[in-house]
């Protein structure tokens, strides 16, 4: 396949959510910061978190940009260092975190960063982009050699899933990202071919560990218990958080208006941003944001349908099962949907390991969208007794 433009409207999109992010987080920074100036006694300034912020947005269309020029069959034979590169870095902090070393930032009780001076690391975001490219490219190999159903794929398969899930949601506490690279794999899975009753195991499998991750769990029993009773810290998020989307009502407050801001709704900048959006931006203001993610999804999921190769493909369902899992359950969450998560919201939160990469997983997305074809692919089924050809198009339907 001859290279041709990518996919701009991916890009336009990006750019969009990018921009909006920085604005909201210009429109609350102040706030937030006299907040953590009274709370903790910090010296924080008006217009620190929007600089950051700004850094941040600069340092992802950068990495975006590098992302869309290093090609992809460089990319690729690197993949497996990324993924267990992620995996050890995360092994590492769960150590330096047993041993309460300063070099591994906790919150609430739960270790997810390397502390490094003047800025923090979250490995699980390298786990997750080295998760994409590593099952894309282990999928399409062993289904090219008609092994998708041997041992020589599920082995390696099972022992980077079970790792992945146990450090993140385990060891770091995390069910948030936890969902989001179950999501991953199984979409990852579900696109691959494979006998439809070995997905529906894994899944089953994926369902199992994550209700017993929350039975053992008492916080997160109690977040579950949130939706019954109204005597918990998760049910005053929740509440603010809705008391912020009604108080925005049709057009919003405006910016520097917001209430919830002032130290109401706690994680205002990160994982409760969306809420934060309503009570400025009101109904319309949320449309627009939900219209965008909504539109950027689809365009990976059709650049996912127009792709030939096989692990190309793959990927980009990766990237779009990614960056899905973040908008469904942080939008769930803040609207008492789903029990209280934290999980950023793609390219709107406040932060930057998320959003770096996010974009990076975007970046190669729209690398690969220079590859499609006129036509939807053919998907060739290797991995059942009688091989036949479909459409991917049947199974995206």
């Amino acid at each position: 396949m001859r290279r041709h433009k990518s996919d701009r409207t991916i890009a336009a999109l990006t750019f969009v959510l990018l921009c909006i992010g920085l604005i909201v987080i210009y429109a609350i920074g102040p706030m937030r910061a006299n907040v953590m100036n009274s709370v903790y006694g910090s010296n924080v300034g008006e217009n620190d978190f929007f600089i950051q912020q700004l850094r941040n947005v600069i340092l992802s269309l950068v990495v975006i940009v590098l992302a869309f020029k290093i090609p992809y069959q460089y990319m690729r034979k690197y993949a497996k260092f990324v993924m267990f590169g992620g995996l050890i870095l995360c092994g590492i902090l769960f150590g330096l975190s047993l041993i309460n070393s300063p070099l591994a930032k906790c919150e609430l009780g739960a270790c997810r960063w390397f502390n490094l001076g003047g800025f923090s690391l979250q490995p699980a975001e390298i786990l997750k982009l080295g998760l994409v490219l590593y099952l894309a490219q282990l999928i399409a190999e062993r289904k090219a050699e008609g092994k998708l159903g041997s041992s020589d794929f599920w082995v390696p398969f099972a022992i980077v899933s079970i790792l992945s899930l146990g450090f993140v949601v385990v060891a770091q506490k995390d069910l948030g990202t936890g969902i989001a690279i179950a999501a991953i794999i199984l979409s990852m899975l579900f696109m691959s071919g494979v006998k439809m009753r070995y997905f529906i195991g894994v899944l089953a499998i994926c369902l199992a560990g994550g209700v017993a991750s929350i039975v053992v769990s008492p916080h997160r029993m109690e977040r579950l218990m949130t939706f019954h009773s109204e005597d918990s810290s998760d049910a005053y998020h929740i509440e603010n958080a809705m008391i912020a989307i009604g108080t925005g009502g049709f057009w919003g407050v405006g910016m520097g208006n917001s209430v919830q801001a002032t130290g109401y709704l706690p994680e205002s900048i990160n994982d409760s941003v969306f809420a934060i959006m309503g009570e400025t931006f009101g109904f319309v203001g949320l449309v627009v944001v939900i219209g965008c993610f909504t539109a950027l999804l689809m365009r990976l999921l059709r650049t996912a349908n127009y792709l030939e190769n096989d692990e190309e493909s793959l990927v980009v369902i990766g990237v779009f099962a990614w960056a899905t899992a973040h908008v469904v359950v942080n939008v769930a969450s803040m609207t008492g949907l789903l029990p209280l998560t934290g999980i950023t919201l793609p390219l709107l939160s406040y932060g930057g390991t998320s959003m770096l990469f996010t974009a990076a997983a975007l970046g190669i997305a729209l690398q690969l969208s220079c590859y499609t074809s006129r036509e939807p692919r053919q998907e060739k089924v290797v991995s059942t007794s009688q091989p036949k050809v479909r459409t991917m198009r049947r199974r995206l339907e």
